[in-house]
């Protein structure tokens, strides 16, 4: 039996979190809610839920500063704001799950879903909220990144990472002075999720750090500074040499 606690300043959002949940996620058998920060401590205190559905913006105290309430909590998290804004950013850069207002209910059954594989598998996210939290207190140049391997998530500095390769649908991440790692993603996630950190799609199986680019050649190939060489496509070569040499 699955608690969830729904906490939010808006009794209208409150509701329709509450009535998809009843509607498609039978798993969760208990579903509480509470208006506003001070009635969701209370309200997770009360009833120590196994899942907290957090608005991020609410009024006299945000949601992380609700979870500075709770900082050895056991429940896990799916974020809710109205804003694809700065915390979002975080959020992703630490591999948690957020919806966005309107809540879609494909994209709720799916957070749920990724919830409950966790659950079931007992791993904790707390690392991953630890991670948020120093997200939040840097600039987005100097996020971690989480990264998920097999022997589980690990967090890398944005600037360490020298370039990532696609390996079929996974992808390989090459750091400064660390060993590289695979993790599951799509090179097309994190190109998206790197685009403003001066990361550049040189290739469809490339994604380059552009601080760590040495030269590039006749032979459409960048090096960069670990001494690897990376092929860079065709229709792209003119573009990427404007903006290295920008």
């Amino acid at each position: 039996m699955i608690r969830a606690v729904i906490i939010d300043d808006e009794s209208s959002s409150i509701n329709v979190v509450k009535l998809l949940l009843q509607k498609y996620v039978p798993a969760i058998s208990e579903v509480y809610t509470a208006v506003g920060a001070a009635a969701g401590i209370q309200c997770i205190k009360e009833y120590e839920p196994q899942l907290v559905f957090l608005d991020i913006e609410m009024p006299l105290m945000n949601g992380f500063e609700l979870l500075e309430e709770f900082k050895d909590h056991s429940f896990e998290i799916i974020f809710i704001t109205a804003y694809d804004q700065y915390a979002i950013k975080a959020i992703k850069f630490s591999a948690l799950d957020y919806l966005l207002k309107p809540i879609d209910a494909e994209e709720l059954k799916e957070a749920v879903a990724r919830f409950l594989v966790k659950f079931e598998l007992n791993q904790s996210q707390k690392p991953s909220y630890e991670n948020l939290i120093y997200n939040l207190s840097q600039p987005a140049a100097d996020y971690k990144l989480a990264i998920a391997t097999l022997e589980g998530t690990s967090f890398y500095p944005v600037t360490d990472i020298i370039r990532c390769e696609a390996v079929s649908n996974y992808t390989k991440f090459f750091f400064k002075d660390k060993k590289p790692v695979i993790t599951s993603k799509t090179l097309k996630e994190y190109e998206e999720l790197l685009a403003d950190q001066h990361f550049l799609r040189v290739h469809r199986a490339h994604l380059v750090n552009q601080k760590y680019i040495v030269s590039f050649s006749r032979d459409h190939e960048i090096k960069m500074n670990d001494g690897s060489l990376v092929q860079v496509s065709r229709r792209k070569w003119d573009g990427i040499k404007e903006k290295i040499l920008l």
